[in-house]
């Protein structure tokens, strides 16, 4: 990962749950959970959620089972995952590690998720590829990651992203810069079937599908090994 990345999201961690709730007037909540739905997640299922940031997916996940263990390769991130943890009584587990090179034997997870990370990594690919390595035969990988509106929402998202976060980011967070990377990256980065293709010719999935979310601001991708 790069260094770059990490010491941005490292100076914008105490801020991220409210910037997340701020920025996205509390929606990204429900796409966590439609995302969780879409996984079938049951009792049973032992999860891995990649780029976890501080822990929201993973404790999405944790209402359906119990066995979730979440990864990023940002401690200060995982240090207020690991509390929000505690003061839930959560039983996830958060360690430090990198989608590129999972510290996990083949075949040891029936859902994978990574939702608004895969844009952050070196390489896509190899992400990609480390997880379906990871899953089950059967598994499912659930990526939830944004995209680029279309319509007429298109310009009044692109004004929002591009003059509104950046100056809410500087004024919460204090960090103009980082609120300006996330929606570049967002607008720049492969969505759909272009997003699809990309995983499929990394790894071989049996099922590939995405659903669009809140005109496009968003989608989730279902890949099953």
């Amino acid at each position: 990962m790069s260094v770059k990345v990490n010491k941005m999201f490292a100076s914008i961690a105490s801020k991220y749950d409210l910037l997340n709730d701020v920025l996205s007037f509390g929606i990204h909540k429900k796409w966590r959970s439609d995302a969780v739905q879409l996984s079938n997640v049951d009792k049973n299922s032992n999860v891995l959620d990649c780029a976890c940031g501080t822990g929201d997916f993973s404790f999405e996940f944790e209402k359906y089972t119990q066995n979730v263990t979440g990864i990023d390769f940002c401690q200060p991130m995982l240090d207020i995952a690991i509390e929000k943890a505690k003061s839930r009584g959560s039983k996830a587990k958060f360690l430090q590690a990198d989608v590129l090179s999972l510290p996990f034997a083949d075949n040891s997870f029936d859902v994978i998720s990574i939702g608004f990370g895969i844009r952050n990594v070196d390489d896509v690919g190899k992400a990609i590829a480390e997880m379906g390595r990871t899953l089950k035969d059967g598994g499912r990988l659930i990526i939830l990651e944004f995209g680029q509106p279309e319509g007429f929402f298109k310009g009044l998202y692109n004004f929002y992203s591009k003059k509104i976060m950046p100056t809410i980011g500087k004024l919460l967070a204090k960090s103009e810069e980082a609120y300006t990377y996330l929606p570049e990256t967002a607008a720049a980065f492969p969505c759909k079937e272009d997003f699809l293709n990309i995983a499929n010719g990394a790894y071989k999935f049996s099922k590939s599908n995405y659903k669009t979310l809140t005109f496009g601001i968003a989608y989730i991708y279902y890949l099953e090994k």
